[in-house]
């Protein structure tokens, strides 16, 4: 039996955390345990990613779970000794000023927590990612023994088809008929790719995952890999994500110590064994057949299909590609049955799903919900509802091949066809929340600026097609719009979809498409009225001073760059537009809210 300590300290050890001094936090907490003579009694150990990544550095103490965030190296000794010498809740780093004041702020019992429900993160800052026991103690691969002792390929198959599970790489295809197609398919070779090559803007499913709890996903390939008659499997997985590389390493070798990887797992005579591949940072790579060439050592670019993977992928032996979550719910499906995922979610669109929740929205970060819940219940209830006290504006979904749908709709469901009747797509799970001063047509050239630099170039309609989308919105944008240029988007836009090779042309027009469909007015001030409503295009924008509100600091005169302000100490001062870029530096270095913005 192992050591039993009265109080376990648990540190978030995701790259949010990381980045904001977790590792150094934890360190020093082992100190000052071991200071006070406490290291019989108290252990501190480090776990995947919390998910609520706005509050970190985070730490939860047991037995009692128990929220704290924010702590530094600095606030340790106190933190210790508040909390395991003197028997107290340490109030400065609890969640907020009312649980200080009221309660002991239990971490489900927190908003952003205990609306969600886990499945893929199952794990969420309860086990060690390095360490394979701590996972194998919350029933880790007993799925793999299930599904090797005592299930045939068939059953794994039909097991997946009950769930009902899409793929969450973003096309939403059923799970289990890729399995079935591929299982089927002729051939002696067959391989099973797992796709980490997470590449859209303001996305971190994938990479936390795997930082997390990577043997969920090791787990869900040896699984897929025995369903399909495959031996060997590869994890593409972006060469950015060094700590989620360095965990995938830590975790295929400890399996393999094991026995849960390599020759005869479980003594049941079945072979199979897990690579890394690096991808590059390439986005159009994240598309299937772009991935296996780029494996294969080719220039990664999407080919036509058919031939569909599932007959014909890497090597040209059949093969099955799903994404980091897709594979992170199988073991959860084989351990609890296909009947009860599918009893999660909505009728067409079973379980759960992650999402990154990002941008103008208060509480940032990874959240696991049942398919039909509303925008409305993550954006408030989840998300603790818009920064600032400022109105929402819209939501993008689906990251560069979405699209941005406004507050008029928030209690659309979040499931695939009704997403899809917006004009944007699940995706893989990005979710950027944006505020009332955020301007679309900005936002619309930001994400389609993003897939014209993407584009593989091999097709026309998506290297041409998007090039010409990005120029006209940029004229837009600057001040050189004109009569015509928004039928011009969509027309274009929609020939693009329907004519590129891959899925990356086909869903780039998304977000121009869904904001001139819901934010026709904006594109219309810009050609017409040379003006940005959210006042954020700097070349239709101007910056005044009121004479009546400046009080003459010279703040803004010193910040300038253009040295375009004049005037005397203690004098209003005025702005020679002639030479002012618009660079805002004015306005955010005024105390006395004297700049104006027309």
């Amino acid at each position: 039996m192992g050591k039993v300590y009265r109080t376990h300290i648990l540190v978030c050890a995701g790259t949010g955390c990381v980045a904001s001094g977790s590792l150094k936090v934890r360190d020093k907490m082992i100190s000052e345990i071991e200071r006070h003579g406490l290291k019989d009694e108290v252990m501190v150990a480090s776990t995947g990613c919390n998910g609520f990544c706005a509050a970190g550095p985070i730490t939860i103490v047991h037995p009692e779970g128990i929220f704290y965030k924010r702590l530094n190296v600095d606030d340790v000794p106190f933190f210790i000794e508040e909390l395991l010498i003197k028997g107290r809740t340490v109030k400065k780093h609890l969640f907020t000023e009312e649980q200080r004041n009221e309660q002991i702020p239990i971490m489900n019992d927190i908003g952003f927590f205990k609306n969600q429900v886990l499945v893929v993160l199952k794990n969420r800052a309860l086990i060690d990612p390095d360490v394979i026991d701590e996972y194998i103690g919350r029933d880790g691969y007993l799925p793999t023994s299930k599904a090797l002792l005592e299930m045939t390929p068939d059953q794994i198959v039909e097991e997946v088809l009950t769930s009902g599970l899409r793929g969450r790489g973003g096309a939403g295809f059923s799970t289990g008929m890729k399995w079935k197609f591929c299982k089927e398919a002729k051939g002696e070779v067959k391989y099973i790719l797992c796709n980490a090559d997470e590449g859209d803007p303001g996305a971190f499913m994938d990479r936390s995952v795997l930082e997390s709890d990577p043997h969920a996903v090791l787990e869900g390939m040896i699984i897929g890999g025995k369903a399909i008659g495959a031996h060997k499997g590869y994890i593409y997985v972006r060469a950015e994500y060094p700590l989620a590389i360095q965990r995938l390493n830590t975790a295929i070798g400890q399996a393999r110590d094991y026995g849960l990887l390599g020759e005869n797992i479980f003594g049941s005579g079945f072979d199979f064994d897990i690579e890394l591949y690096y991808g590059a940072g390439a986005f159009v790579c994240g598309e299937e057949t772009a991935l296996m060439q780029s494996i294969e050592g080719k220039r990664g670019m999407p080919r036509p299909r058919p031939p569909f993977p599932a007959h014909k992928g890497l090597w040209a032996k059949p093969t099955v590609l799903n994404n980091v979550e897709t594979f992170a719910n199988i073991p959860q499906i084989i351990m609890r049955g296909g009947a009860w995922f599918a009893s999660l979610g909505t009728e067409t669109s079973k379980g759960t799903k992650v999402f990154a929740l990002t941008g103008d929205v208060t509480n940032i970060g990874l959240i696991e919900v049942p398919m039909g819940i509303t925008l409305r219940q993550i954006v408030y209830d989840i998300g603790g509802g818009i920064k600032n006290d400022k109105g929402l504006k819209a939501i993008q979904i689906g990251g560069p091949s979405g699209g941005c749908l406004p507050a008029s709709i928030i209690d659309t469901p979040v499931d695939y066809e009704s997403i899809v009747k917006t004009g944007a797509i699940v995706g893989s799970g990005g979710m950027v929340v944006m505020d009332e001063g955020n301007c679309m047509v900005d936002i619309a050239k930001f994400f389609l600026g993003f897939t014209a630099e993407e584009s593989c170039g091999k097709c026309t309609p998506c290297r041409v097609g998007t090039a010409i989308l990005l120029e006209k919105l940029t004229d837009i944008s600057e001040g050189r719009g004109k009569d015509g240029d928004i039928e011009i988007l969509e027309t274009v836009g929609r020939n693009i979809i329907s004519s590129s090779l891959c899925g990356l042309g086909q869903t780039a027009p998304n977000p121009i498409l869904t904001t001139i469909r819901y934010f026709r007015d904006e594109y219309e001030a810009h050609i017409y009225d040379k003006k940005c409503p959210a006042k954020r295009c700097k070349a239709l924008i101007t910056f005044a001073i009121d004479p009546e509100k400046c009080t003459g600091c010279t703040l803004c005169k010193r910040n300038c760059p253009q040295q375009c302000i004049s005037g005397e100490k203690k004098m209003p001062h005025t702005i020679d537009q002639s030479l002012c870029i618009r660079c805002s530096l004015c306005y955010d270095s005024c105390k006395f809210d004297a700049i104006t913005v027309a």
